[in-house]
């Protein structure tokens, strides 16, 4: 590994801190580099604060070092003005000497400007490093603008003998490890849907317990609003959307969204785009995942498997036909994650 892919590969570790806080914007981490020594880092905290080339450039104790140094950051600097002012701006104004990309935005409104900027003010500026590792640190981010819709996570939990419950009522599968994953993975996504059905059968609320975050907006999918309205899912614990084909109306922290049953992942799709959803969390039941599996939509699946459970009659886990691309194990679980090749 050369020295700009070490420096990049740290920009990706500060990002990483910030999972599951930046939305709607992307991961990103900035390292500043004097002569061989790393002189300050930052990273991009949550929407509305400083973006992460402010935070590394405001960590530098001696600022006179800064036209002699190069800045490394994992996305292309920004060159609109949100609600901070553009950082490609700033970075001219500093006189870098040099400065470091690994991943171009492809967000109509960066897309290369941030770079053109830098360049036409005579900086040195190298882009593509580490690539692939920094377009997969933002998968959710580069999904959701070249896609036009969130990064769709499906995830469920079955028995050695592939049942998601015993005679259809509320089952535990997996085991307390497995838990703390779950619970983190919430954390890390923008949103979580289930369906009427589940919402029905296990009265869940959807919000992360057992780990360290914040909640993710839940989504129900409830046609004909079954749910009743003092259940978990409705609690004041999360923002939720209810897509529904009875009402349009929002109160508090509920929004229920009016859409056709007819082609309807295609409008479900339409509606977590406008709402700037980047990630969800298909947590089915059975119906809803097979669904998603049958049309092709999904990035990344994640079965937890309880092999030495066997529970002879329920619903069924969806049909899925792929192998792994990584196993884990969890004691007397495991998990197999499949990962769709490239979202770009």
């Amino acid at each position: 590994m050369n020295t700009d892919e070490l420096y990049i590969k740290r920009c990706i570790e500060l990002a990483q801190k910030a999972l599951g806080k930046t939305y709607p914007n992307p991961l990103v981490g900035s390292v500043i580099v004097h002569e061989g020594k790393i002189i300050g880092e930052g990273y991009h905290h949550k929407a509305g604060e400083n973006h992460a080339e402010i935070n590394a450039i405001n960590s530098v104790e001696d600022k006179t070092l800064i036209p002699e140094s190069t800045i490394y950051v994992s996305l292309e600097p920004c060159a609109h003005y949100g609600k901070t002012p553009p950082c490609a701006l700033k970075i001219k104004e500093l006189g870098f000497k040099k400065v470091v990309i690994g991943a171009m935005d492809s967000h109509d409104k960066v897309n290369g400007k941030g770079k053109k900027i830098i360049q036409d003010a005579g900086i040195e500026t190298i882009s593509g490093i580490l690539e692939k590792e920094c377009i997969e640190l933002n998968k959710r981010f580069f999904t959701y603008h070249e896609k036009k819709r969130p990064y769709i996570i499906l995830k469920w939990a079955e028995s050695g003998d592939g049942f998601l419950d015993k005679d259809f009522k509320p089952t535990a599968i997996s085991n307390s490890l497995v838990n703390q994953f779950i619970h983190q993975l919430r954390a890390d996504e923008h949103a979580i849907l289930v369906g009427t059905q589940t919402a029905l059968n296990d009265n869940p609320s959807l919000t992360v317990r057992n780990a360290e975050g914040k909640n993710p907006v839940r989504i129900l999918i409830d046609f004909d609003l079954k749910v009743p309205e003092d259940f978990n899912i409705y609690n004041h614990e999360a923002p939720t959307l209810v897509i529904n084909s009875k009402k349009e109306e929002t109160k508090d922290h509920i929004k229920f969204i009016k859409t056709e049953k007819e082609n309807f992942l295609n409008s479900l799709m339409e509606t977590l785009y406008k709402e700037q959803i980047q990630s969800v969390i298909i947590e089915g039941g059975g119906y809803t995942l097979q669904k998603f599996i049958n049309e092709g939509l999904w990035d990344e699946v994640i079965i937890i498997k309880n092999e030495n459970l066997k529970l002879e009659n329920g619903t069924k886990a969806p049909q899925f036909d792929f192998k792994p691309n990584q196993t884990l194990s969890f004691r007397d679980n495991f998990i197999e994650k499949h990962i769709r090749k490239s979202i770009s």
